[in-house]
C-alpha cells in the first residue's frame, strides 16, 4: 500500500507540473518534488531487483533440497523393499527412516511453494513499477510537448468566434486533451457543444454540454450549457427531456439571461415553466 501511494502522489504531483514556460516558485518546488520521486523509484527499482535475487537463490536452493530429499527417499523405499525380501532385522529402522524423510519432504514442498508465491508476487509488482515508470515519463513527455494553455485557449476563442470551426474544434480538443482539469476545460466543452449544435450533430452536443455540467457545474459556462442541452434534446425528438432540463434551468437561475431564452423556447412549444401537479 505504501508503494501504491508514492506512485498515485507521482502521478498527481506530474499532472501538477506545467512546462517551461511561465514557471513560478511553486511550479519549481513541484518539478523538484517530481525528480524526487522520480529518485526514489530508481531506489526502490534497485530494491526490487536485489530481493528478487534472493528470493530465487531462495528457490533455487528449496527446489535442491526437495530433490535430495526426494532422491534419498527413492533410495531408502528400495533399500527397504530389499530387506523385507531378505527378511533382514532393519526392516522398521529404514520405515522409521522413510516417514521422517516424507515428513521433511512435505515441510519442504510447502516452503517451496510460500517462497515461489512470494517470488510472482515480487515479479508482479516488479511488472507494475516498470508500468508506472513508463506512464509517468510518457505523460511528462506529454505535457513537455504541450502548447502554454493560455496561447491554446486564446486561440481556441478566437477561431471560434471567427467561424473557424474545423480549427477551433481541434484547438478546444487539444486543450482538453493537455488541461483537462483546469476551469477553463469546461469552456473548451461547451464551444464544442456549441460548434456540434450549429453543425446539427445534437447528440454530440449534448454529451459535450454534459460534460460542462457533470464536472463544471459551478463555472460560469454551467447556466449556457445546460439552456442548449435542453435546446438539442428537443432538436433531437426528445421533447419531454428538453422540457425537463429547460425547467430545470429557469428554477436553477431564476434571474438569469438563459433562463429568459428557456421561459420563450417553452412558450413556443406549448408548455409551462414548471410541471404540472399530477
Amino acid at each position: 500500500m505504501k508503494l501504491h501511494r508514492v506512485f498515485v502522489l507521482l502521478s498527481v504531483l506530474s499532472l501538477a507540473v506545467a512546462p517551461a514556460w511561465g514557471v513560478s516558485k511553486d511550479m519549481v518546488q513541484l518539478q523538484t518534488q517530481v525528480q524526487q520521486l522520480q529518485q526514489q523509484m530508481t531506489a526502490m527499482q534497485r530494491s526490487f531487483d536485489e530481493r528478487m535475487g534472493v528470493m530465487k537463490n531462495l528457490v533455487e536452493q528449496d527446489t535442491d533440497a526437495v530433490n535430495k530429499v526426494a532422491n534419498a527417499l527413492t533410495a531408502l523405499q528400495t533399500a527397504l523393499q530389499k530387506q523385507q525380501n531378505e527378511g533382514g532385522s532393519k526392516s522398521d529402522q529404514l520405515s522409521g527412516q522413510i516417514q521422517s524423510l516424507n515428513d521433511t519432504l512435505d515441510e519442504l514442498k510447502v516452503r517451496l511453494g510460500k517462497v515461489s508465491k512470494q517470488l510472482e508476487d515480487m515479479q508482479a509488482a516488479q511488472q507494475s513499477l516498470g508500468a508506472q515508470q513508463v506512464q509517468q515519463q510518457a505523460e511528462q513527455q506529454r505535457l513537455k510537448d504541450a502548447p502554454p494553455p493560455d496561447v491554446l485557449y486564446n486561440n481556441a476563442v478566437r477561431d471560434y468566434n471567427g467561424g473557424k470551426n474545423d480549427l477551433a474544434l481541434q484547438e478546444c480538443s487539444e486543450y482538453i486533451k493537455f488541461y483537462p482539469n483546469t476551469d477553463l476545460a469546461g469552456n473548451c466543452y461547451f464551444y464544442l457543444g456549441e460548434i456540434q449544435f450549429k453543425q446539427g450533430n445534437y447528440d454530440q452536443a449534448t454529451q459535450s454540454y454534459d460534460q460542462v455540467l457533470q464536472n463544471f457545474p459551478s463555472g460560469n459556462k454551467a447556466a449556457s450549457a445546460q439552456l442548449k442541452k435542453g435546446f438539442a434534446l428537443v432538436e433531437l425528438g426528445k421533447k419531454d427531456e428538453g422540457v425537463s432540463e429547460l425547467r430545470k434551468l429557469i428554477q436553477r437561475y431564476p434571474h438569469s439571461p438563459e433562463a429568459l431564452q428557456a421561459r420563450e423556447r417553452l412558450r413556443k412549444l406549448g408548455v409551462t415553466t414548471t410541471a404540472r401537479p399530477s
